[in-house]
């Protein structure tokens, strides 16, 4: 590899705010206050390193990520960089369907509907389970220890969401030290910056290791290499016990080949080597550049890449980004992150912004109003989407981008009945429509695995995909004959991924994208529901199996089961699906013939139905809940995320599901972050503003953990999912805009709460982006900018009245109806400018 001029790549890092080399940050508290004054929203700082690694720091360019422990190890200062790329996983492309499945689905059907003997229909369901899909690895740690100090004082980690970079800063024997941390999406690299105050002081000791280690290779011009090779399989939670749930392989692409880079430059001071390390004297700073590759290279393609390509791709990037100097790779890439970030912002509240460490923020919550907090929760989810998926990198799956474990909880693979699709519910709503591409590209590809999947486990056309998947597209209902019917047979992801794509199409317009990325998909997907559908013996049609996702009702005889036949969310989700088809099949001009299929398959679904508790019933019979405080509530999928019940279009449906609702949380539900996070989402769509909140303050305080990750509680320690930090995000923009109902509404849920605020860049379906600002709580002003020719259904807030309209400077006289609507008429470009009394 090329040296380059280590003067060359450090020039300048003092200009950008990467590296000051004096410590006046550090040495004046007052100056670094100021600082947190003005960055409550979008800086997350701590006074102590992170004890594990969910309290970690998170970075991610969509393909690499990193975890900055910024760690003490007894009496050497050591930084700890946990590592992830976005292609390691376990296995490798096979089929997973039971080719013994398809006989059993007759003989199901005939026991729910015509025996009514739901335990025997969870019995032979069992027998249609499949292969368990792939675990999603850890890639490698770096490992930096520095010169031990006798006191350390002054420590800061922070993490500053605005420019995407972790720093840590201590004083130590009267040294100012500093780290900084970036992970780029133009270059595809991490780079690590370590400097101090005084030259010469920086001894660092730099290794690479990891927990698929194969081997190390350290060399004296500064190079570090680990490569390692993925398991050929590692089974998901509730797997069969075998003695060796990691199954390896020495098969090439049977497990896949991974390299990772590094690359040190220093200036001033020396180089060594010594037992597999490098190691630094004396230095003034330290760069490194650290890469990645895998021999991943497409979902239906077995990773055979060999190992010396593997490791030339990890050096390809490094080499590169060290032909640049240090100022042009920042520069570079927060321009990069900004374009995504700065398109929206949140400001809440005239209170000053706390001054204290995010943890103790979230700490004391509940004792002190902190409005600012909510917006740094917001803006950490936009933040965590942008680090996670990007166009070209894999979607963000149960952990995002991060994971330490070899055997993850639930293999932070893709859960398919909530997870999955909570992940990019922000997307939209919050002006990151990038990055929900990786989502849409591997829907299309689960559409072919999910060919198969139709034809092999139920010998029927069209698509179809069940609750896990994995980066090879598994769509075979997993188990292995051991899973619980209720998530392992659930075969409802295929409608509820294509509203993605239709959701995509509304905010967006995009008719090349609808008619190319999302019909082919959505077409497919009918087609199975089509062919699934039933005969009820009334007259119409349901679905069986049913499940309504990862609950149990109570049968006549009064023991628990699982399988029936048209549950509520099935009815929504195939309801949704077959409206959605025909709008747009229609405005394709294509398909007449499925069209007609769906609109009659559509009339013949079963009717919602309201059960004894004035609830919106969970299964088509009004059955016992055996936990009625369960997490799940599918059966609310029509307020939320759905745009099917509304208050004032279905008010008597929107109510029953209200009563579900109220009757869910009253039992306990909403006990882990992605399902509280649901719970103020859903409060939004109701319009209950102060109901959103309680339940969003829960999600802060009861299942945040201290680097606000959304965590899922066990016996020993927290969980992360980073689904809830995703519907949070989406939820508070929910509580400030909807446009779910043919409509724009300004702050529908708008909490007490947050009585002064401003929000600035959301999306809402039609193409229109909306900035309001609020005082009193009561709107002030809004402006909205139409992306293309659309008509405008404008929902004035309760109460308010239109004092002015100007589009595009000029007035504009308009009124509103007696309903709240605003009717305009937009075109592309026109900024339409509104005040309120």
């Amino acid at each position: 590899m090329k040296r380059i001029s280590r003067r060359a790549f450090l020039r300048g890092a003092s200009s950008l705010g990467l590296l000051p080399l004096v410590s006046r940050g550090l040495a004046e508290p007052a100056a670094a206050q100021a600082s947190q004054d003005n960055a409550a929203e979008t800086m997350l700082w701590f006074t102590r390193p992170a004890s594990r690694w969910i309290d970690a720091l998170p970075l991610g360019n969509g393909h690499l990520g990193v975890m900055v422990h910024g760690g003490v190890d007894g009496n050497a200062w050591e930084e700890h960089l946990a590592l992830n790329e976005d292609t390691l996983w376990s296995g490798y492309p096979r089929d997973g369907n039971n080719p013994d499945a398809s006989h059993h689905l007759q003989p199901l059907r005939d026991a729910v509907l015509t025996h009514a003997d739901y335990h025997l229909g969870d019995r032979i369901a069992h027998q249609m389970q499949g292969r368990f899909d792939e675990a999603y690895q850890p890639f490698a740690d770096v490992l930096i220890s520095m010169r031990p100090a006798s006191v350390v004082a002054e420590y800061r980690r922070e993490l500053d969401l605005d420019r995407a970079c972790a720093s840590v800063r201590y004083t130590a024997d009267g040294v100012a030290y500093r780290r900084d941390v970036f992970v780029s999406a133009p270059d595809g690299v991490i780079v690590v910056r370590l400097g101090a105050d005084r030259a010469g002081s920086i001894d660092a000791t730099v290794a690479l290791d990891a927990a698929l280690k194969g081997s190390t290779g350290v060399y004296a011009d500064g190079r570090l290499q680990l490569t390692g090779k993925a398991a050929s399989h590692i089974g998901g939670n509730g797997r069969p016990i075998t003695p060796d749930p990691v199954e390896k392989s020495q098969v090439v692409g049977e497990g896949m080949f991974f390299a990772t880079s590094l690359r040190l430059l220093h200036e001033g001071g020396t180089l060594a080597v010594a037992d597999g390390k490098l190691v630094v004297t004396g230095a003034d700073t330290i760069t490194l550049v650290i890469g990645g590759a895998t021999g991943f290279h497409g979902a239906r393609s077995r990773p055979d890449t060999p190992l010396s390509q593997v490791i030339a791709r990890a050096w390809h990037d490094v080499g590169e980004a060290c032909k640049q100097s240090l100022d042009t790779l920042m520069d570079r890439h927060v321009a990069d992150h900004q374009a995504l970030f700065r398109r929206t912002s949140l400001r809440l509240g005239k209170l000053a912004p706390s001054t204290d460490p995010t943890d103790r923020r979230r700490a004391d919550l509940a004792d002190r109003p902190d409005p600012s907090l909510f917006a740094l929760y917001f803006n950490y989810g936009r933040y965590l989407l942008i680090a996670s998926s990007r166009p070209g990198s894999q979607p963000a799956n149960l952990q995002g981008l991060w994971n330490d474990l070899v055997r993850p909880p639930w293999n932070a693979n893709y859960t398919t009945n909530i997870n999955l699709q909570m992940n990019y519910w922000p997307a939209h709503t919050c002006a990151l429509a990038e990055c929900a591409t990786p989502l849409h590209d591997f829907i299309a590809t689960l559409a072919d695995t999910g060919h198969i999947a139709a034809r092999e486990t139920y010998r029927l056309p069209g698509w179809v995909s069940h609750h896990n998947s994995d980066i090879w597209a598994s769509a075979n209902p997993v188990g292995q004959g051991i899973g619980d019917p209720y998530w392992a047979n659930w075969a409802m992801s295929g409608p509820w991924l294509c509203s993605h794509l239709y959701d995509a199409w509304l905010f967006t317009g995009d008719r090349e994208f609808l008619r190319d990325k999302a019909w082919p998909a959505m077409k497919g997907a009918a087609i199975f529901c089509l062919a699934w559908l039933v005969d009820d013996g009334k007259g119409g049609l349901t679905t069986c199996p049913s499940y309504s996702t990862e609950n149990e009702f109570v049968a006549p005889d009064g023991a628990v089961a699982q399988t029936s036949a048209g549950c509520t969310m099935d009815v929504a989700l195939l309801g949704e699906l077959f409206a959605n088809c025909i709008e747009v099949a229609q405005i394709l001009g294509v398909d007449n013939d499925l069209v007609l299929k769906l609109k009659v398959a559509h009339g013949k679904l079963p009717p919602y139905r309201i059960g004894r508790f004035g609830q919106l019933q969970e299964w088509s019979e009004d059955f016992a809940e055996s936990q009625p405080g369960q997490r799940h509530m599918s059966h609310l999928y029509p307020l939320f995320p759905g745009r099917e019940f509304t208050p004032r279009r279905t008010p008597k449906l929107a109510a029953a599901a209200r009563v579900a609702l109220e009757r869910r949380l009253a039992h306990g539900g909403g006990s882990t972050g992605w399902s509280r996070a649901w719970a103020v989402a859903l409060w939004a769509r109701l319009g209950e503003g102060e109901a959103a909140f309680a339940s969003l303050a829960t999600l802060l305080r009861d299942h945040t953990s201290a680097n606000l990750f959304d965590t899922l509680p066990v016996d020993d320690g927290p969980i992360f999912q980073i689904d809830g930090n995703f519907g949070g995000t989406a939820a508070i923009a929910e509580m400030l805009l909807q446009s779910h109902a043919g409509e724009v509404a300004l702050l529908p849920a708008l909490p007490k709460s947050w009585p002064d605020g401003s929000v600035r860049g959301l999306r809402a379906r039609g193409g229109f982006i909306v900035d309001i600002a609020w005082s009193d709580s009561r709107a002030t002003s809004a402006s909205l900018i139409c992306q293309r020719k659309n008509s405008l259904s404008l929902r004035v807030p309760a109460g308010q009245v239109v004092t002015s309209v100007f589009m595009d400077g000029k007035a504009f006289d308009a009124t509103a109806d007696n309903d709240g609507l605003l009717q305009l008429q937009g075109k592309a470009g026109l900024n339409i400018q509104l005040s309120f009394s």
